[in-house]
């Protein structure tokens, strides 16, 4: 197949977007250079609605952008169920999962596990995620490179450059808040351009929308019988969903690039309606992507026929680039380059803040004691971990090595769901502890790899399994060595469910990055008299109380 070129009007619409994001990064960057309060939290400034359109586009990566119509192209609306779970699973975020992230105040989310289970699960977890999403981040680059330049004809090298050094470029410069005004934009544009390809698929029919819905209904491409069954040849819904609500628990609650999110706010209202946006937007994310697979299907089935041996993967910008007017599918190309690139940036930012965070301010504060004052180091990471995606990208590409690739993605993927049951552990029992959390990931995330290599389950049953495995074993060893061992002289009860409103002092220390934040902290040391879930055996640990908005007393055993 012969690749279209794109003319000199869709390449203004697309240079004049990649423009367009880096000049937001270069309008915050005096702001992001005031510490990592700034650069990683945004001190609090973002507004609700803004943070949720930040989520939804960071979740929502190019992969899934070109995948998710392929998906009703080639089956049905099944995987729609994800979709929902998002949406169902936001009051569960609200009550049991926010208070906690707030409460301490965390920039990482894994500062929450050192509090409940020590530094060990903290920096397992950090690791874990950083390693995830270099691997992520190159293959958020590599595929949609792949698919657009198959479709155009545009240089591969050309397309991972664009995509991936801007987006290091504007996530060096403008910190979090450059990243979530930049997803703001994007999130626009791909949902304005998915919107343009269901407008024009169906104005390009004869018979318009009857006629899609007439050979849907006809092919079974919307929602049949079939779906409820376990065991059939289409996915069946309750596993989905169930797999769904799994994935999405890890994703909203043990991955940073999302819970970082939560912290740009200023209230834990405001959170909670950041959260309601981007369920609304994912539960908009159905009619439009799974409803340009369907527009597609009928198209190719009456307009034009694809070509011999098409990749499928290529769907969505192969019909921008040969259906669409000039100006429009460069509208389109930018859409896919948007949904990548939020995806990246936000994967940068989060991996500097987890190497600045978890690692270097934890392990290796200022010898002089003095607090730091620049993000010097948190921008030398963006740029180092944005190399080596960008080369691994081309690598891929040059050599076509995506499997070996994908393999190691879905290694460090697997102890994603069981982190999440982590999580939960900590949250929802009292009894869990460091040996059996960290046993509880491992046989998690083992009997997961097993099910999935040997039992040729779904991945949406493989996730169930991954988190209840995690869940399970995690709770049952956290008894045993509890039993032989004894429990903890440190009062968790205000980071379970069973204290969510109690105050909480905080065993490891936060590092201030600022004169200001130094002075603040020292005050509040100093006003703070007593706490629950002290510590009086570590009295040289112990740093300012953390609260909630509602200081109330914690139930007791």
């Amino acid at each position: 197949m012969d690749a279209p070129g794109l003319g000199g009007l869709n390449w203004a619409v697309i240079i004049i977007y990649l423009l367009a994001t880096l000049g937001i990064g270069v309008w915050f960057t005096k702001r992001a250079s005031g510490g990592t309060e700034e650069f990683f939290k945004a001190s609090g400034r973002i507004p609700a609605w803004a943070a949720g359109f930040s989520i939804y586009a960071t979740t929502l990566s190019a992969i899934t952008y070109m995948s998710t119509p392929e998906q009703a192209f080639l089956t049905d609306w099944s995987y729609a169920a994800g979709n929902i779970a998002i949406f169902a699973i936001v009051p569960l975020l609200v009550l049991f999962y926010i208070p906690f992230f707030r409460k301490l105040d965390v920039t990482t989310a894994y500062e929450y596990l050192e509090e409940r289970f020590g530094p060990s699960i903290r920096v397992l977890g950090s690791v874990l995620f950083v390693l995830f999403h270099i691997g992520r981040v190159a293959i958020v680059i590599y595929l949609p490179t792949l698919a657009i330049s198959s479709v155009t004809d545009i240089n591969p090298a050309l397309v991972a450059g664009a995509v991936g050094v801007l987006s290091v470029v504007y996530t060096f410069l403008g910190g979090i808040e450059g990243v979530i005004w930049s997803d703001v934009v994007q999130g626009i544009i791909l949902l304005v351009g998915a919107a343009v390809i269901l407008v024009f698929g169906i104005m390009a029919l004869d018979g318009g929308l009857a006629t899609v819905v007439s050979d849907a209904a006809a092919d079974d491409k919307f929602i049949s019988a079939d779906n409820w069954k376990f065991g059939g040849a289409a996915a069946a819904i309750p596993i989905v969903f169930l797999g769904s609500v799994f994935n999405n628990l890890h994703q909203y609650t043990a991955s940073q690039d999302v819970v970082q999110r939560y912290q740009t706010t200023d209230s834990p209202k405001s959170t909670a309606r950041s959260l309601i946006v981007n369920g609304f937007l994912a539960l908009l994310t159905i009619p439009l992507f799974y409803g340009i697979g369907t527009v597609l299907y009928s198209f190719y089935q009456h307009s034009e026929a694809l070509p011999e041996g098409f990749n499928t993967s290529a769907l969505v910008p192969y019909f921008a680039v040969t259906a669409l007017p000039a100006g429009v599918s460069g509208l389109l190309i930018a859409a896919i380059f948007a949904a990548a690139q939020s995806t990246i940036s936000s994967s940068l930012n989060s991996i500097s803040a987890c190497v600045t965070v978890d690692i270097r301010d934890r392990f290796f504060p200022p010898k002089d004691g003095k607090p730091r004052t620049g993000v010097a180091f948190s921008r030398a990471v963006i740029v180092i971990v944005g190399a080596l995606s960008v080369g691994v990208a081309l690598y891929l590409s040059a050599t076509d090595q995506a499997q070996t690739w994908d393999l190691f993605l879905s290694i460090t993927g697997l102890f994603g769901v069981p982190l999440a049951g982590v999580f939960a552990l900590g949250i929802f029992t009292k009894r869990a502890n460091t040996s059996g959390v960290l046993a509880g990931l491992l046989l998690g995330a083992g009997l997961a790899w097993i099910v999935q290599e040997q039992a040729g389950l779904t991945p949406f049953a493989v996730s169930t399994v991954a988190f209840v495995g995690a869940m399970i074993f995690g709770y049952l060893v956290s008894l045993l060595t509890g039993a032989i061992g004894g429990r903890s002289d440190h009062d968790v009860l205000p980071l379970t469910i069973y204290g969510k409103r109690a105050s909480y002092t905080r065993r490891v220390p936060t590092q201030p990055t600022n004169p200001a934040e130094a002075v603040s902290a020292s005050a509040a040391t100093a006003e703070s008299t007593s706490s629950i879930g002290s510590d009086p055996t570590r009295p040289t640990t112990t740093s300012a109380t953390v609260n909630t908005h509602d200081r109330q007393g914690h139930d007791h055993d």
